[in-house]
């Protein structure tokens, strides 16, 4: 009977053995990337099918199409109530699937997903750590706001749970409970503050992306964690680490003092522990030191989301002597892919911007090549824009040269701007880039002309504000006369606008100068030759031209009125002019027309009617004399900062503002707050972890007692133990307490001290052994000259001890009743006689 039932378990053994590899083989065969290319998968009979089947197998099958489906971004919510009724399966693969569909059409499906929310409550109590997470994630995910309530019990009890991935998952939810409902503020707080005290590293990378989400400056929450979470940061994860770095970084700049230019951060780890002095150099903040301290470590990370946070922190955060410390783990991002490369010479060119003295060493690391994408090759020449120094400016020169003839336009456009800007910080090397500069002018590419147009215009203002001009090179009057030549060929709008700039701006001439006396014989006596000749060509081509052209021509017709207005020529230019701007369909065209004709009306009569000849000229109003309006005109054209040319107000490392050049309202929080003027208290961030630790024993120093037979002391001497009868305890056996022990034994301030009392202590141990050893001769000395005395050492030794030992078991016992009495005192008497029989045999002994 008991064969047959063994051969039937066996069978069935057997059996669901194959069944189990049958259904291994054909998931194996049938991997998931197959759902994606299956010609029946979106059939919606056979799904239903799946889905209301009784098999886990086929129901695992239907979600693993619908999963697949999404991944194809079809719409499969018509599916929604055959998935939901799989949310109580028993399979975890199956489970875990209808969780990733509930999520994904909770919101498009608010009505049906409120169906199973009593199964995501059963959900929290499961006792798959993986299913509580994951019952909390979709209950948070669905928004629908009368369900608030519901998600912050969940998220209270999740916060508690014993797993750090459950933890994990209610910091998230906290986010999303947030923003369906910020009524829920004050619970959402409380339950991120018991969250805070959480010291499990899986958790608070989570934890720190809440705070900035729901209470980004409420860092007064923070005091009593700051320092363990600057010293958990090498133990969090990735993302983790650079959630928590902004949020301490951005409570090091509210709450921490501001460290001293000449600070630097000590090599190795350990802490200052010389006494500051008045004439030693200022220190940095503690606190801030060991934020610094733990971030470095980071620097090695392979992730670069936190080398560019933990560059950020060390910028913005620490002294300026420890950013170089920063360099080489940025240079050692470039070679990453394109995308994050190019993020990397970002920050990096917001440092050449600022502190280029830190990237000129290594200038040779951002050149430009031929298989590098044209964001990355426009980073790279703005970053060597600004490294330019009187060492490596030929160097550059021919660089920049060479990327001139590049397909991209605005690496042209850089590439030339970069080469005024070369003969702008270094005048040695401005023969070479002018030169450079009038040979593009005559470039077939319109992007060059105006690219080195506009080089020339700064380097022309530059050079007539600082008024430095060399022998060799070409005065900036011939170089505006040079650009006039050309202005026929000119077709960019850009360079043509500029060159009327130009020619207006200076076209006054000293009539004593060359320049002067040469107008006055071939044109008009205080104007450039070519003035009127281009105010003519502009005025020619004025219906044609764009806005920008248009506005620089009016600008010239009223400059040359002001400086010759006793020229008919011009005044019939200008008031030509003038008249086709009166009807242009540029609303700023109309209106700089009517400005500068009115502006003119006290310099030539006409203007401000211009293009109305029935109409008198108005009289009302302010009128300017020439001088005045000259000075309008004319005056208050300063130098461009061309250092800052790409600047748009946002360079932040590490921010995405950034890279798409523009504010991002999106994490306004995350910008960093100014030092304040004085650090909060220091003792706001002490904590029990932060005190020191007590010793084991906290009795007199002179001697530690363990549990061996000899005690651990600074003396190694014995000290013989005299054992008093009669007393309630040994003297000398225990060590003493209290205010007799402190008496004999005072606390030492100094090792000197502590050294001079042990050598005391030594001293009168070794007396008492020399005390002892006459007393043990003397009575060796009577026992061998046959007197019958006995050594008073061992039997005062052995009475002490039974005496002392029987008073301390009684005392410990306390009172006992007649019959105890009676049975210790047999046993002292049986003692006695024990003793006195061994001491007659050491007498004995002794006489042998």
């Amino acid at each position: 009977m008991a064969f047959t039932n063994l051969a039937e378990n066996a069978e069935r053994l057997t059996k669901r053995i194959q069944e189990t590899i049958q259904e291994q083989t054909r998931e194996f065969t049938k991997s998931s990337g197959s759902y994606l290319d299956a010609p029946d998968l979106d059939n919606p009979a056979n799904i239903q099918k799946l889905l209301n089947s009784s098999s886990e197998r086929e129901k695992l099958d239907g979600m693993k199409r619908l999963v697949a489906m999404i991944s194809k971004n079809r719409n499969v919510s018509q599916y929604f109530a055959q998935v939901v009724k799989n949310v109580v399966s028993h399979n975890l693969e199956i489970r875990k699937l209808v969780y990733i569909y509930i999520l994904r059409y909770a919101q498009s499906e608010p009505d049906l997903a409120l169906l199973s929310i009593n199964t995501f409550q059963k959900d929290l109590s499961d006792s798959n750590p993986l299913i509580r997470a994951m019952a909390l994630r979709v209950l948070s995910g669905i928004p629908v706001t009368m369900i608030g309530n519901v998600v912050v019990i969940g998220i209270k009890k999740c916060a508690s749970d014993p797993s750090p991935y459950v933890r994990k998952a209610a910091a998230l939810a906290i986010i999303k409970c947030y923003a369906l409902d910020s009524s829920h503020l004050p619970t959402l707080t409380q339950i991120l503050t018991t969250l805070l005290r959480d010291r499990s590293p899986l958790s608070l990378g989570s934890v720190a992306l809440a705070f900035n989400a729901i209470c980004p400056h409420r860092f007064e929450l923070l005091h009593q964690h700051y320092r363990r979470l600057c010293k958990m940061l090498s133990d969090l994860d990735e993302w983790g680490q650079v959630n928590l770095l902004d949020l301490l970084g951005r409570y090091a700049r509210s709450m921490l003092s501001k460290p001293p230019e000449s600070a630097s951060l000590p090599e190795g780890t350990q802490l200052h522990l010389e006494e500051e002095t008045e004439a030693e150099s200022p220190k940095l903040d503690v606190d801030l030191e060991l934020l610094l301290k733990n971030a470095k470590q980071l620097l090695q990370s392979r992730n670069p989301a936190v080398v560019i946070a933990v560059v950020r922190t060390f910028y913005y955060l620490g002294p300026p002597t420890d950013r170089d410390k920063i360099i080489v783990p940025l240079l050692r991002l470039l070679r990453s892919p394109k995308e994050i490369e190019h993020a990397v010479l970002e920050d990096i060119a917001v440092i050449a911007l600022e502190s280029p003295s830190l990237l000129t060493p290594h200038a040779t690391k951002f050149y430009v090549r031929s298989t590098d994408s044209n964001q990355v090759k426009r980073s790279k020449l703005r970053i060597l824009s600004h490294l330019i120094t009187e060492d490596n400016a030929q160097e550059m020169l021919k660089e920049f040269k060479d990327y001139v003839v590049d397909t991209d336009d605005g690496l042209v456009s850089d590439a030339i701007w970069a080469i005024g800007r070369c003969a702008a910080l270094v005048p040695s090397t401005t023969t070479a880039a002018l030169s450079a500069l009038t040979m593009l002018i005559r470039s077939s590419n319109d992007v060059a002309v105006a690219a080195a147009v506009d080089a020339l215009r700064s380097l022309h203002q530059l050079r007539v504000t600082t008024q430095q001009t060399n022998r060799t090179e070409k005065k900036p009057v011939n170089i505006v006369g040079h650009l006039a030549a050309r202005f026929k060929s000119l077709r960019h709008p850009s360079a043509r606008a500029c060159v009327i700039w130009m020619v207006g701006q200076y076209g006054e001439v000293a009539p004593e100068s060359a320049e002067g006396q040469l107008a006055a014989k071939h044109g008009i006596a205080g104007i450039t030759p070519w003035s009127p000749d281009i105010l003519r060509l502009a005025a020619k081509s004025f219906k044609e031209d764009p806005s920008i052209v248009k506005l620089q021509t009016i600008t010239l017709a009223a400059k040359l009125v002001v400086l010759a207005p006793e020229v008919e020529a011009l005044c019939i230019l200008a008031r030509y002019v003038f008249a086709l701007a009166r009807y242009d369909q540029d609303w700023d065209v109309r209106d700089r027309g009517r400005f500068q004709g009115s502006l003119l009306r006290g310099v030539a009569s006409g203007l401000s009617n211009a293009g109305l000849d029935d109409v008198e000229e108005r009289k009302e109003g302010v009128v300017l004399r020439r001088e005045q309006v000259k000075r309008v005109l004319f005056e208050g054209k300063g130098v461009p900062d061309q250092s800052r040319r790409d600047e748009t107000g946002c360079e932040t490392i590490g921010s995405t503002s950034l890279l798409i050049k523009q504010e991002f309202t999106g994490y306004s929080f995350r910008k960093l707050p100014d030092w304040p003027e004085e650090g909060t208290d220091p003792s706001l961030r002490d904590t029990e972890d932060d005190q020191p630790s007590t010793p084991f024993y906290s009795g007199p120093p002179g001697r530690i007692f363990g549990m061996g037979s000899q005690s651990l002391g600074v003396s190694n001497a014995p000290t013989p133990i005299i054992l008093t009868p009669g007393g309630s305890s040994p003297a000398g056996s225990v060590p003493k307490s209290g205010a007799s022990a402190l008496s004999q034994k005072p606390q030492f301030m100094s090792l000197d001290d502590f050294y001079k009392t042990s050598s005391e202590e030594e001293e009168e141990s070794e007396e008492e052994e020399e005390e002892e050893g006459e007393l043990h001769k003397q009575s060796q000395g009577s026992s061998n000259a046959g007197s019958s005395i006995q050594s008073p050492w061992a039997t005062v030794t052995r009475a002490s001890t039974t005496q002392a030992l029987n008073t301390s078991t009684a005392q410990a016992k306390g009172e006992q009743s007649p019959e105890q009495e009676e049975e210790s005192e047999e046993e002292y008497e049986t003692d006695e006689e024990e003793d006195e029989s061994a001491e007659e045999d050491d007498e004995f002994l002794r006489r042998v």
